[in-house]
């Protein structure tokens, strides 16, 4: 290189810098692509430049976190280090971790649309174990080829654009002054971009995201891959708010422990032994489900026509919420009334809090328990959990291929672990193997990606407008071949059958695109003796739900920890639900929904405007009563989860 091309170190990490900004705006609008039919709404948007802004703000932050090594091997003040082979593995350094930074991004774009939410550190220890990651990218690799190709054509450009810089022989006093001095300036851009200014009192996190939004779904195309890593690692997620200093305000506002003695004669139920099966329904969002859409979609009949019929003679509800955006969050939600905040329970540095359940509590009832999932033991730390909260028995992918009854390893499906249709026969044998009366939860899986059915039903579940609804299909055939079958059993009209999506997953319509919406599940109870009046009652049901109802249905008569209420015997108007994304709590009562971020609300939107177009946000008496009461249910959860709180 001549004279006249030369760069100092810092002149070049500059430079480099730049390309790296470049980059990840490139990866945002590929983001932004990708999602389109999630984002249509941001080109109309008075916050659009803000939105483009506000991610190079943490673009900085996320661009200095991976960058600070490279930055400090450029710039470290020793003149040994000046010469070409550093240089070289300087440029490797960068190539690589940016490279991974790029790929995190990317690979977003696409995992997005199942998880409406950035990529934390929480997802290695909720899927860091199971064995089937790798071949699903793979699979996604090919899907998106152009993703992949676009990886390509950016780390090509990072290399081709890299400038070296070239050392200049001087003094070595000088040297030292000059790469010192670059160094300190580094270092505190360094600083200041990892914190996201210069006099911030505290660091940015991902909930800043929603400063720069109208609507809390918008922060995932702000915020970037690398950064909500980082900011997760080493976190602890709860810290109590203390919006109330009287323990007993907090207390007359909202709290937690149900006590059946305290239940006035008129609303208590009988107690009885009815057996209990809680059925966890792979993404089966609201917006699969017709019969639950007439309002919502008219004319539309969705992808479940058994459930449909099922429903005829079950109870539903207007509004249903599921407590989280994945699977690990509708465990505890629905068997332990344990909703979903900031992180998920079983991959939450309190995870190993005492936490109770429907099982423990129906143990000292007599019931026997068991837990079915058709995939490996180890998968999704649902074990664990289930055994924790008083489980006796579970069954798993093993115990299905070494029953002597089924097909084995011929019914699994080669990626996450048995077909449905196989495993809910399985567990309807085991159920009539069980002492009465018993409870039992299964998790189906057959719905998830990568959205493949069995080669036998391939002509009967053709491919549809998106990729799940023909799995939707299959799932819903599975369930009316368990229930046909079920129905012979000498158990069935003593029992009470709880279904529930565990969360959403894709969607084609936009009033299941907002921010409430996507959280819109199903509850249905279905109790074949009709002791329970079936029809689709006024109101809002969550997961959290689930556990009160049930222990109420039986008679439970000791005091327990639930985020929620009985459905059969609670007014239509003092039913909620709650949800947590990107840092904004969603509280949903009566009429509206609420949007708070901890500090204040940024949003209120009635029910009806499945959309979410239209912000009440100061307009309706509501409101004040509603942001009470959603403070109390955050104080609740955090001090009874910091303090190990979480039973009576």
């Amino acid at each position: 290189m001549n004279s006249k091309n030369k760069i100092s170190g810092l002149g070049a990490v500059i430079v480099n810098i730049l390309l790296l900004y470049a980059a990840y705006m490139v990866t945002r609008i590929a983001f932004l692509l990708e999602n389109y039919s999630t984002y249509e709404h941001v080109f109309s948007s008075p916050k659009f430049w803000d939105i483009f802004w506000g991610g190079v703000y943490f673009d900085t932050s996320a661009i200095a976190y991976t960058n600070a090594l490279y930055i400090l091997m450029v710039l470290f003040p020793l003149h040994l280090k000046e010469n070409a082979k550093w240089q070289r593995f300087c440029k490797w350094l960068y190539i690589i971790i940016n490279g991974l930074g790029l790929a995190t991004n990317l690979g977003d774009a696409v995992y997005f649309q199942y998880t409406a939410r950035r990529t934390t550190i929480a997802f290695f220890s909720e899927f860091g174990a199971d064995d089937k990651l790798g071949s699903i990218v793979g699979l996604e690799f090919l899907r998106h080829w152009y993703l992949v190709l676009l990886f390509i054509a950016l780390i090509a450009f990072l290399w081709r654009c890299y400038l070296t810089p070239v050392f200049r022989t001087q003094p070595r006093r000088r040297y030292y002054i000059i790469q010192t001095l670059a160094l300190l300036i580094a270092a505190f851009l360094c600083w200041a971009g990892m914190r996201g200014g210069f006099w911030d009192n505290r660091p940015i996190k991902i909930s800043t995201a929603n400063q720069f939004i109208d609507r809390p779904n918008d922060a995932s195309l702000i915020l970037n891959t690398p950064f909500s890593l980082f900011r997760t690692i080493g976190k602890h997620s709860y810290h109590n708010p203390d919006y109330y200093q009287n323990e007993a305000e907090l207390e007359a506002i909202f709290t937690p422990i149900h006590d059946p003695i305290l239940i006035t004669p008129n609303t208590q139920s009988t107690p009885n032994k009815k057996n209990i099966v809680v059925i966890f329904l792979e993404s089966f969002g609201r917006e699969y489900i017709g019969s639950l859409n007439h309002e919502i979609l008219p004319g539309y009949k969705g992808y479940t026509p058994f459930l449909d019929s099922l429903m005829q003679h079950a109870v539903s509800f207007r509004y249903t919420f599921a407590n989280g955006k994945a699977s690990v969050d509708a465990m505890p939600s629905a068997l332990s009334g344990l909703p979903m905040f900031v992180e998920s329970f079983v991959a939450a540095s309190h995870a190993t809090n005492h936490l109770s359940g429907m099982a423990a509590c129906l143990d000292s009832l007599g019931y026997e328990t068991a837990f079915f999932h058709g995939a490996p033991a180890s998968s999704l730390g649902f074990q664990g959990f289930t055994k924790s909260t008083g489980f006796q028995h579970c069954y798993s992918q093993e115990d299905f291929e070494a029953d002597k009854r089924t097909n084995g390893p011929a019914d699994s499906d080669n990626w996450w672990g048995i077909w449905d249709e196989p495993f809910l026969q399985y567990f309807r044998m085991k159920m009539s193997d069980m002492k009465q009366p018993f409870m039992t939860a299964l998790f189906t899986l057959s719905s998830h990606h990568p959205f493949h059915v069995p080669e036998q039903y391939k002509e009967v579940f053709k491919e549809e407008e998106m990729p799940i609804h023909k799995c939707i299909r299959y799932t819903d055939h599975a369930l009316q071949r368990f229930f046909e079958e079920a129905s012979k059993e000498p158990w069935f009209n003593n029992t009470i059958f709880v279904m529930t999506g565990d969360h959403t997953n894709m969607s084609n319509h936009p009033e299941y695109k907002s921010s409430i919406n996507q959280f819109a599940t199903s509850i249905i109870l279905y109790d074949p003796s009709g002791t329970v009046t079936p029809g689709i009652r006024d109101g809002i049901a969550q997961q959290t739900d689930i556990l009160p109802t049930i222990l109420n249905l039986v008679g439970y008569d000791k005091p327990y920890m639930a985020f929620g209420c009985d459905l059969l015997n609670t007014p239509a108007e003092d039913t909620w639900a709650i949800n947590y994304l990107d840092g904004i709590y969603q509280y949903c009562k009566g009429d509206y929904v609420l949007q708070f971020d901890g500090q204040q609300t940024i949003g209120f939107y009635a029910l009806k405007d499945y959309q979410m177009k239209k912000n009440l946000k100061g307009l309706m008496p509501e409101q004040r009563q509603m942001e009470k009461e959603v403070k109390a249910i955050i104080q609740q959860y955090m001090a009874r989860m910091i303090d190990n709180r979480l039973v009576p």
